[in-house]
């Protein structure tokens, strides 16, 4: 059988530094902005960027990221403890052992779950502590890290790309419509559950074909030489543990509680990120936030690195460590994860320079312009190009609502064009990029910690996008003709 030839593969750093000094020289390209006084003429042009805009983007985009960062750092001495237990381990050979040969059923249930919490309320930065989990699991189940990555990525982001009530994305685009625009909720939620649900569906069947092939046959991995020697070091156990099907694991006493609080600790971050006071959901308001100083619901990353330091403690306590093993350990754990601290901040470096520069500015502007003299048949899949295109230099969906939905939701009204299929534009697309664009340092940050490279999931993730996007405008074009 012949050799995989080594591939070259540029790094997540390489690329992002690529992408910046692309918008910097963008921005020298494009006409100089007008200003009137203090404020920039609107679509007039940019600010060209200099030296010191370039070098201090990435050190703006860490302080811009700081509290994702903090709780990288902690969630990896969080992990790091429970693996020392070894609960996690025998946890997932139980798992795999008891699904005999079924493993592949976990791939439609886990898909699904993560996309509730993506439609609902965005969950897609909060997703990286999943990334390891669920890799580990699927190389124990006989496929590869490229695999459980795809679960937790395209899982969540088929959720957001359809979000029906997610406040970041569909609520912030409601709230930044013009005065006197309005958007009807109800075609609104049944939009984003169309786009949700044929994602989904995609997404599933494209994860599950790849995912037998590679348990079938092992040389069909699309991983490289490379990344193939790092995921055997890194979860060299799992794979040990598939290889022997006949050995009995049992979990101890302490190893099932383990696990028990690793599920709780995951779950309560979830309930505390979620915005339950926009759902008029009340029942959380009971918990007083004792712990972290924010009740359930209110949560950001401060209060979930709050929860994840104290829970690693408690773990560390049940498992009867010293207190020098679970610093020890603990500080081990968060120093594996610098590097990809260091890509999350970078990522956030292009959205700076974009802003500093006003390009983003330039670019919506101008778009907008050109989109307003189209048919509606013709606006919505241009429209849809032009927010793939944005997504990529500002990936965040609350930020591009900000900027983008004042002026298209506005045009839209204007035109007599559907503002709720516009709203939905602009998520589907931003959506559908955040499954791919190295600006996202939630898809950068996870891939690192799977050992999965960046240029090998945009290789494998390239068709699935293409076909998602091609759904996405047909189920928008359809709601435009329908409604």
């Amino acid at each position: 059988m012949a050799k995989k030839k080594r591939k070259f593969m540029l790094s997540a750093f390489s690329i992002i530094f690529i992408l910046i000094i692309a918008l910097a020289i963008l921005s020298h390209v494009l006409p100089d902005a007008k200003f009137v006084g203090d404020v920039i003429v609107d679509g007039s042009g940019t600010v060209g960027a200099t030296i010191s805009d370039f070098l201090l983007s990435p050190i703006l985009g860490f302080s811009d990221a700081v509290d994702v960062c903090v709780f990288v750092l902690i969630l990896g001495g969080f992990l790091a403890i429970v693996t020392k237990t070894g609960a996690l381990e025998t946890g997932i050979k139980v798992l795999v052992k008891k699904l005999k040969g079924n493993e592949l059923v976990l791939i439609p249930i886990l898909m699904l779950i993560f996309s509730i919490g993506g439609t609902t309320y965005g969950m897609l930065e909060e997703t990286v502590g999943f990334y390891v989990l669920l890799a580990a699991t699927m190389v124990a189940a006989g496929m590869d890290t490229l695999v459980g990555s795809a679960i937790v990525l395209l899982g969540a982001g088929s959720g957001v790309l359809g979000s029906t009530v997610n406040p970041f994305a569909v609520g912030a685009a409601v709230s930044s419509l013009p005065e006197g625009v309005t958007a009807n909720q109800g075609l609104l939620i049944f939009t984003g559950l169309l786009l949700w649900i044929t994602t989904l569906v995609i997404a599933i069947v494209f994860v599950m074909n790849y995912a037998k092939k590679v348990q079938e046959d092992k040389g069909s991995t699309f991983l490289s030489l490379q990344e193939q020697k790092a995921m055997e070091k890194k979860f060299a156990a799992q794979i040990e543990g598939a290889k022997d099907k006949t050995k009995d694991v049992k979990l101890t006493g302490k190893q099932k509680v383990t696990l028990i609080l690793l599920g709780l600790t995951f779950i309560v971050m979830i309930i505390g990120f979620i915005p339950w006071g926009d759902f008029n959901v009340t029942i959380f308001d009971k918990f007083t936030g004792w712990l972290t100083g924010t009740p359930l619901g209110g949560w950001y990353f401060a209060e979930a690195s709050v929860w994840f330091f104290v829970m690693a403690i408690v773990i560390g306590i049940i498992n009867r460590m010293k207190e020098k093993e679970i610093v020890d350990t603990f500080i081990d754990g968060a120093n594996d994860m610098i590097s990809v601290v260091l890509i999350i901040a970078v990522a956030r470096g292009a959205s700076v320079l974009m802003s500093v520069t006003y390009l983003d500015n330039y670019i919506i502007y101008n778009a907008a312009n050109w989109l307003s003299n189209l048919p509606e048949l013709a606006f919505v899949p241009l429209n849809y190009l032009l927010h793939v295109v944005l997504s990529i230099l500002v990936p965040s969906s609350s930020g591009l609502a900000v900027l983008s939905t004042p002026i298209m939701g506005g045009l839209a009204s204007t035109l007599g064009y559907g503002v709720e299929t516009t709203i939905m534009t602009f998520v589907s697309a931003n959506g559908l990029v955040n499954l791919i664009t190295p600006t996202c340092g939630a898809i950068m940050g996870g891939l690192a910690l799977a050992k999965v490279e960046y240029t090998t999931w945009f290789k494998w993730a390239f068709k699935i996008v293409v076909t998602i996007a091609i759904a996405n405008i047909l189920i928008l074009e359809l709601i435009t003709l329908v409604f």
